[in-house]
């Protein structure tokens, strides 16, 4: 398949960069991080983004959704890598809209059409440790009457003291990714405890905390003891999602200092005709290609259901973070003094690629993921 987007995905591309240039520019995350917003997110932004259609990219049609693909959802996370903007869409509208798609039809009817027109944000609750390790849930749902009290701890839950609902996944039987539960709770829900983490991004986290939650079967998000294969494509989705917005940060990381390179003056000279830095610059766009390439053919496989799509996952992944980091690096060093100043927003992008590094596996936990499907 042709490593190029659509006509259609292209314009789609031009829709969210236009509709994020002017609605939520850069501007946007410093207004809610100085202001100390509550929320730490605009609800109205999310609902503008339902009504544009980014919100539902993922969810079909007859959910009020776009019925689109991958693609088009990496597309949009680009986007919002560009501008840095604090959306829902990764948590809601990528990991929350997939997982639902495998509930019942009453808790679609009741989550999805309201994800789609940026009417509600609901958050997965996954990792329990410092690193990522679904395989490694100790969150517990044993039965309790009809049924099932759940105890444990979730960090680094997205979005999720803003979220209208919470997927938590938990432990019903065996180990690793088997014997895992999905389960869809209202936040305020007795024993359920949400406290917002600050980041270092100036983006949205929270811990959650489960003490004797009790919930009844309807709460069950797909089969019991079978939350692990869905997790396994909600997370692989949310990776490819999260790669693009990667390369939406350090594309974008690289266009400002390439612009700074053609402006600034030093020893009577523009920076951009030294040698040195035209070389550092061009081995950052080769880069970044590559990672184009390796992102795209990753979301192109999720939408084909190919049987290597997580291995192509977890190589844009990888790829992506690297990148990304080499960009952000590059574009401090070569602005110099005035790059480590809040004034300038290369240092931005820094912080928002470290966390989206760490975000649903690093660097580390992917390049193992590679080398186990290659039989090392």
């Amino acid at each position: 398949m042709p490593l190029i987007l659509s006509d259609e995905q292209q314009m789609l591309a031009e829709a969210a960069d236009g509709f994020l240039n002017e609605h939520a520019p850069i501007a946007h995350l410093r207004k809610l991080r100085d202001s100390h917003d509550a929320d730490g997110v605009s609800r109205d932004l999310w609902r503008s983004f339902g009504e544009m259609g980014f919100s539902g990219v993922l969810i079909p049609e007859d959910q009020g959704g776009s019925g689109l693909g991958a693609v088009e959802a990496g597309v949009v996370a680009e986007a919002l890598g560009r501008t840095l903007t604090p959306s829902p869409f990764l948590s809601s509208g990528v990991l929350a809209a997939t997982a639902l798609k495998a509930g019942s039809g009453e808790q679609q009817a009741a989550w999805l059409p309201r994800i789609a027109a940026g009417e509600a944000m609901v958050s997965l609750a996954v990792d329990e440790a410092g690193k990522h390790a679904p395989h490694r849930i100790r969150t517990t749902a044993e039965r309790s009457g009809n049924g099932f009290k759940l105890n444990g701890n979730k960090g680094f839950v997205l979005d999720g003291h803003v979220a209208d609902a919470v997927i938590v996944a938990a432990r019903t039987s065996g180990e690793g990714m088997d014997g895992l539960t999905l389960f869809l709770i209202d936040p305020k829900t007795a024993g359920l405890q949400i406290e917002r983490t600050a980041m270092v991004d100036a983006h949205n986290a929270a811990r959650v905390t489960l003490t004797d939650v009790e919930v009844t079967a309807d709460a069950v998000l797909g089969p019991v003891d079978g939350g692990g294969e869905i997790l396994e494509r909600v997370l692989n989705l949310g990776r490819a999602c999260a790669a693009s917005s990667l390369l939406g940060a350090g594309d974008q990381a690289f266009k400002i200092t390439a612009e700074y390179l053609k402006t600034r003056k030093q020893f009577g000279k523009l920076i951009g005709e030294f040698q040195a830095l035209q070389h550092r610059a061009a081995h950052v766009f080769t880069e970044l290609e590559i990672v184009r390439a390796a992102t795209l053919a990753a979301l192109q496989k999720l939408d084909a259901g190919d049987e290597d799509a997580a291995f192509a996952v977890s190589v844009a992944k990888a790829k992506a973070g690297r990148v990304a980091e080499l960009c952000v690096q590059e574009a401090v060093q070569m602005h110099g003094g005035v790059g480590m100043t809040d004034e300038y927003d290369v240092g931005l992008y820094m912080k928002r690629v470290r966390v989206l590094n760490e975000l649903m596996g690093d660097h580390g936990f992917h390049a193992n993921r590679v080398a186990r499907a290659g039989g090392y």
